[in-house]
Parts: structure tokens; C-alpha cells; sequence
């Protein structure tokens, strides 16, 4: 006798139902290893020979002729290098700090707080310079600072900070806002909950737990503002080159493996920081 059993659909729907919870997961793609391999080789491998001619010991750009630390030297003898550089640091220490302070500000203001009509609207202006070619950015600038230099006579640094600080906010707001979505609230309702006044809870609950995410945006600011070209081009004034600008004027004229050790350098500075972000967010998940 042949008697139906109700069980294999029931095993079938308990096997689909498993196989629709599981989260997708980039790496079992079968091609996921090769197209990672392809765009990592994409990325550094122009960087390779850059970095490998800086330790030449001749002048050539193409002909090996044995290593060296000289252009490094030469860099590092050039007062004009070491000027640059200092006014890079500088502009981007600002830079950094400035945006940080803002974007921690409109993090908390989009975040700790109930929706309110207009809210996407903000989201997307704080994320404006993201979203807008970085030329027309360092074109409006040009047009808003001339006017302020014609009326005010002032040609200082203080147009450079405010432009890179401008720039910057939204790399320092979305680490922060990433941290501020992420933490768990249960902690600011117990502070809250033993009469712990709102500044207290945030110097004493939110602030500590906030700041991997505070660091995380002000390390990536400064990267940003470091690097940055277009910009500090268009808004600077006579006297005011920052390392990257002054090496763009270098290429136009003569170029030396001595620029290949300053971007050497500047590329050695990027990896480290954008490292250290990584070990931290890492380590914070």
C-alpha cells in the first residue's frame, strides 16, 4: 500500500527558507578573487614605478642606474619643499579640525533628534560638495572669495582654510554619522533616566562612544585636504603653494626623481592614515 506523505513539502519550504535567510555575501561571487585582483592592479600598479625610479641615484625618469637615497635627500635640503610642506600641514591640520567640529554638529543634528520635514534636504546639502564636480566647487569659491578679497583687501590663508574646511565637512560628517546610527542608545537613556543633564550625558556617554567615529572623520579630512589640487589652485593667491600645487608647477617645467620622492612620501602618509582608519573601524565592529 502507497501512503502520501506531507512531510517533503514541508522539508522543502524549511530548506528554501534557509537558503533565503542566509545574507549575501560578496566573496562566494566565482569571480569575486578575479575582479579583485584586476582592480587592485588597476589602482597601484602606476604607482609601482613611481615609487621604484624615487630611489634612483641618476636623474632619469626610465634608466635605472642603482640605488640611492638622494632625491630624498635633495628634497629635504629644498627650502622651498620644506616651506610648502609646513603650509600643507598646517591647511590641513585647520582643515580637519574645522570640519570635524562642523560635521559632528550636523551628525548630531540629523541623527539625535525626531524627523522633521526638510530633513533629507540637509542630508543632501552636507553632502552637496560629494555629489558636485570638484572644479565647479573650486570655481564658485574663486568667484565668492574675489569679491571678499576686492572689498576687503585681505589676501590671507584664511580663504584656503574656510575652502578646504568647506570641502571637507562631508568626509568628516559620514564616518561620524555611520558611529551615531550605530551606537545604542540604551546607555544615553540610563544616563538620562538618573537625571543626568543633556550636556552631561553627551560629554559623558555620547562624546567617549562617538569618538573612533570622531577620529575616523577628522584622520580622513586630513588626508582630503592634503591632497587636495583643484581647489587650493583656484582659491589660493601669490606665495600660498601647498606641496601639491607646488609639485604641479614642477611638472610643467622640469621634471626630477626628486618629485617622485615627495609623492613617494605624500602616497607613504595616505596609506598610513587610511590604515590606521581601517584598523580602528575595524576594531570599533
Amino acid at each position: 500500500m502507497f501512503v502520501a506523505s506531507t512531510n517533503g513539502p514541508i522539508i522543502m519550504t524549511n530548506k528554501l527558507n534557509k537558503v533565503r535567510s542566509k545574507p549575501f555575501n560578496a566573496t562566494r561571487v566565482p569571480t569575486f578573487f578575479t575582479f579583485a585582483v584586476v582592480c587592485i592592479f588597476i589602482l597601484y600598479a602606476p604607482m609601482l614605478p613611481l615609487v621604484f625610479y624615487s630611489f634612483n641615484s641618476g636623474s632619469s625618469l626610465s634608466l635605472w642606474e642603482g640605488f640611492s637615497w638622494r632625491w630624498y635627500q635633495v628634497a629635504w635640503q629644498n627650502s622651498h619643499v620644506q616651506e610648502v610642506t609646513w603650509r600643507s600641514l598646517y591647511l590641513a591640520f585647520q582643515a580637519s579640525l574645522y570640519s570635524t567640529v562642523l560635521a559632528t554638529m550636523a551628525a548630531l543634528g540629523t541623527t539625535r533628534t525626531k524627523k522633521y520635514k526638510g530633513q533629507s534636504l540637509i542630508y543632501a546639502l552636507i553632502n552637496q560638495p560629494l555629489m558636485v564636480p570638484e572644479v565647479v566647487t573650486a570655481v564658485a569659491l574663486l568667484i565668492f572669495f574675489a569679491s571678499i578679497k576686492v572689498a576687503t583687501g585681505y589676501t590671507g590663508m584664511a580663504y584656503l582654510v574656510l575652502a578646504h574646511t568647506a570641502f571637507c565637512i562631508p568626509f568628516a560628517y559620514l564616518p561620524i554619522r555611520a558611529r551615531l546610527e550605530n551606537m545604542d542608545l540604551n546607555l544615553e537613556h540610563a544616563a538620562a533616566d538618573l537625571y543626568a543633564s543633556p550636556w552631561r550625558v553627551f560629554r559623558r556617554v555620547t562624546l567617549p562612544l562617538l569618538f573612533p567615529g570622531i577620529l575616523a572623520g577628522a584622520m580622513l579630512a586630513f588626508v582630503i585636504s592634503l591632497d587636495d589640487v583643484v581647489i587650493t589652485e583656484f582659491v589660493k593667491t601669490a606665495g600660498q603653494d601647498t606641496l601639491p600645487t607646488y609639485m604641479l608647477g614642477q611638472l610643467r617645467r622640469v621634471l626630477t626623481p626628486e618629485i617622485h620622492a615627495i609623492s613617494s612620501v605624500l602616497l607613504a602618509i595616505s596609506v598610513t592614515l587610511v590604515g590606521l582608519l581601517f584598523l580602528m573601524s575595524k576594531k570599533e565592529s
